[in-house]
């Protein structure tokens, strides 16, 4: 173990893990790859420093309301390129996308035609679906979790002093399959940049923004999870997301109406939206 060339120093460190089979994998791959890494880009000890610090401070803004490593891997689009390795489906299923860093544990519960804004800024929007089976059959009681930025661009986690959550439930799907709420319409918007990502985006001279969408997590018994966004159709980041998630399979059409009957049949008295998008869970 003494005065090891750098190709020796590789291999040291590498012969030094044990554990399980998986666990050999990934670590001496991972030396592998971060030893050439260094190696290739010749990385100076200022540069290793302030890569030590980034992480540090990446550590330091993650809290239970903020994920900055989630949102890190999102921007070199780590997280996608994991969705895509562990989520190859049917084409006839709906395709996975990122996570994101906004998910919350044990979102309120609503009932289907809810109103799971909840005050959330924004246009109201009647959205609604069906999940289905790859032969089309319905799935009920499939649980659908959904929550979405509000007008400004904020999820209701990102508000330090809000009390309750908007933006956010969890509903169930009929024995039809369908299920229906109302809610805002998304917008665009920046992913934080507040922080060392933000940072990392400016040094690399890349914009933040998002394209509209809605977040969907759908689960039933007998079927693989679904992870999946609903991005709305023209957005004009659909081609430049910061996190690299659009699916075209994944747009979905949102159309304005001028006040009147909702499909729900509610009158309403002011502009608002809808969107209709079937969600097709693989077994």
């Amino acid at each position: 173990m003494r005065n090891l060339t750098d190709t020796d120093l590789t291999e040291a460190v590498i012969a030094s893990f044990n554990g399980s089979e998986r666990f050999k994998e990934i670590a001496d791959s991972l030396v592998r790859h971060l030893h050439a890494f260094a190696s290739e880009v010749q990385l100076t000890e200022e540069e290793w420093f302030a890569g030590i610090d980034f992480l540090t401070r990446t550590g330091h803004i993650t809290d239970d309301k903020r994920q900055e490593f989630i949102l890190l891997s999102d921007v070199l689009g780590l997280s996608m390129l994991v969705v895509g390795i562990n989520n190859r489906r049917p084409p006839e299923a709906t395709e996975s996308t990122v996570f994101g860093p906004f998910f919350v544990e044990g979102s309120p519960a609503f009932e289907n035609g809810d109103d799971l804004g909840a005050g959330a800024p924004g246009e109201p929007c009647f959205m609604e679906g069906r999940v289905l089976d790859l032969n089309g059959e319905p799935v009920p009681d499939a649980l659908i979790d959904v929550w979405q930025a509000d007008e400004d661009g904020f999820y209701d986690v990102q508000y330090a002093d809000l009390d309750q959550p908007r933006g956010r439930g969890h509903l169930r799907s009929d024995a039809d399959g369908r299920f229906w709420f109302w809610s805002v319409k998304p917008v665009a918007y920046p992913i934080p940049a507040d922080g060392p990502v933000g940072e990392l985006l400016a040094a690399g001279a890349r914009g933040p923004m998002r394209p509209a969408h809605v977040h969907f997590k759908i689960e039933a018994e007998g079927f693989q999870t679904l992870i999946t966004h609903v991005f709305a159709d023209g957005d004009e980041y659909l081609d430049s997301d910061a996190v690299f998630g659009v699916r075209s399979n994944l747009i979905g059409h949102f159309e304005h109406h001028e006040p009147g009957a909702a499909p729900d049949g509610s009158e309403m008295d002011v502009p608002f939206w809808t969107m209709r998008y079937d969600m097709v869970l693989a077994p």
